[in-house]
């Protein structure tokens, strides 16, 4: 009946309920949001139609349905186009394509290609609109994309430039996610300390309460973040203790936030600060406990991080073959998704996956590919560990390769110093002393792990500080 009808009197039959159901249901209006929105489009009545997807679009995006809150939000952007082009029609598009972009990243991962065009028009915009706070959401959602790209000078431009505009407005919470912003990209091109006090700088800004509308505005808790990337740079810079309380704040405050995203998010960085300290069976624990959560919430990028720090754990635990795969499942499903962020990181897990499964030629292959990497991106903060295993690697081939070997550790140790990282530098310290153990250097041997154990205040129960003691003790 309904597809003979006139295509007037459908229209007009549309609206009718449409304002039928806003007579009837004046203080349950959210409940029907998305079929108001659907009854005003087939009506063509676009202002009506376009407010109603936006508001179930917000609807959505507060209950984490990120998939519901892309569809409304793409119905409502799509709505505007018969509108005239008036300055009210461009504040709405730019707020669409804001809230657009961000359920891109959540349901498709950081570098979507779809969050970038509609982050680049939104720009544009701006431009259009004028002096617009919602500037910074766009520079902010651009600069995460570049970031999850391995794009860090870019990334670190729009990040000062975010910083530039919150400064500008006067605006507490945008500096808050300008710090978070450099602080996450100079974490990644090995800037620790300049990290940490961009992050430190973000973490007294935050307020928990006061800062509860950054999951929609910008898709993550700010203090989540802060904290847990704060944690990953103090554990570099060798303060192993103060990285656990940071750690254990991010999980807390997700958890209190009751916002997957930040849950999921600190789940992983929680994983990775165990990598750290060199704790598989941890980092299995905590990698299947990621893997489960973001699977079931639909986050792509977490399920493939999960996948391939499950699969690094298995590996160092033994089980070379299932975890080998499992790496490079994790590789493919970030690369399918467009991301490079922290890829010589994932090389050289692979590469120390190889050597523990008895095959440094191919571990060899993986470093070279993530040096390689390393020189393209300016991702520094995985260059000592990736020096350290090549050294690692070399001394288990069959040839003699100690000279070779003794220069990559030599590599890493120069590094770790320029990036004040003194976990990085143990570690670096530990294999060239065991080298020179066993060619009878002992003195040297034993001045080169003195010196940096010796700087070290805390952690002394992590694996790392106990394997230095226990060959400073051999050093005799």
């Amino acid at each position: 009946v309904y597809s003979s009808l006139l295509l007037k009197r459908r229209k007009y039959i549309h609206e009718k309920i449409g304002r039928a159901i806003e007579t009837l249901y004046p203080e349950r209006l959210e409940e029907f949001y998305e079929m108001l929105a659907y009854h005003y489009t087939e009506a063509g009545c676009h202002e009506q139609a376009v407010a109603y997807w936006q508001q179930a679009g917000q609807r959505a995006r507060q209950r984490s349905a990120n998939m519901e809150a892309l569809d409304h939000l793409t119905k409502g952007l799509e709505g505007l186009k018969p509108l005239p082009d008036t300055p009210v029609r461009t504040q709405l598009e730019l707020d669409f394509l804001i809230a657009l972009g961000l359920a891109y990243r959540l349901t498709r991962g950081y570098t979507a290609p779809e969050a970038a065009r509609i982050y680049t028009r939104a720009r544009k915009v701006c431009q259009q609109v004028g002096d617009t706070p919602k500037l910074a959401q766009v520079l902010f959602g651009l600069s995460i994309y570049h970031l999850g790209r391995a794009d860090y000078r870019t990334a670190r431009e729009l990040g000062e430039q975010l910083l530039a505009e919150a400064r500008r407005q006067r605006d507490a919470g945008l500096m808050l996610e300008a710090h978070r912003v450099l602080g996450s990209t100079l974490y990644y091109t090995g800037e620790f300390s300049a990290a940490n006090a961009h992050l430190e700088q973000g973490i007294a800004l935050y307020d928990h309460q006061q800062h509860r509308s950054h999951t929609e505005l910008f898709g993550f808790d700010p203090g989540v973040v802060c904290h847990a990337i704060a944690a990953l740079a103090l554990s570099a810079l060798g303060y192993p203790d103060q990285a656990q309380q940071r750690i254990q704040t991010a999980l807390t405050l997700a958890q209190a936030t009751s916002h997957p995203h930040s849950l999921g998010a600190a789940l992983n960085w929680a994983t990775e600060l165990h990598q750290h300290c060199g704790e598989p069976r941890v980092v299995q624990e905590h990698a299947e406990r990621s893997l489960a959560f973001s699977s079931e919430h639909g986050f792509p990028h977490w399920v493939a991080w999960a996948t391939q720090n499950r699969g690094w754990a298995l590996a160092i635990q033994g089980r070379s073959k299932e975890g080998i795969a499992q790496l490079h499942q994790g590789r493919d499903m970030l690369q399918d998704l467009g991301l490079e962020i922290a890829m010589t990181g994932i090389l050289g897990n692979l590469a120390e996956a190889y050597g523990h499964a008895g095959q440094p030629e191919a571990g060899l292959q993986a470093v070279a590919e993530a040096l390689k990497l390393v020189e393209q991106t300016g991702e520094r903060k995985y260059e000592a560990s990736l020096y350290r295993t090549k050294g690692e690697l070399l001394l288990g081939l069959t040839a003699d390769h100690r000279t070779e070997a003794e220069s990559c550790f030599h590599q890493a140790l120069a590094g770790a110093r320029r990036q004040q990282a003194k976990l990085f530098e143990l570690r670096a310290a530990t294999s060239l002393s065991r080298l020179w153990q066993k060619q009878g250097k002992i003195q040297e041997a034993r001045e080169l792990l003195a010196e940096i154990y010796g700087w070290f205040t805390e952690g002394f129960d992590t694996k790392y500080l106990k394997e230095a003691k226990a060959l400073l003790e051999e050093l005799v």
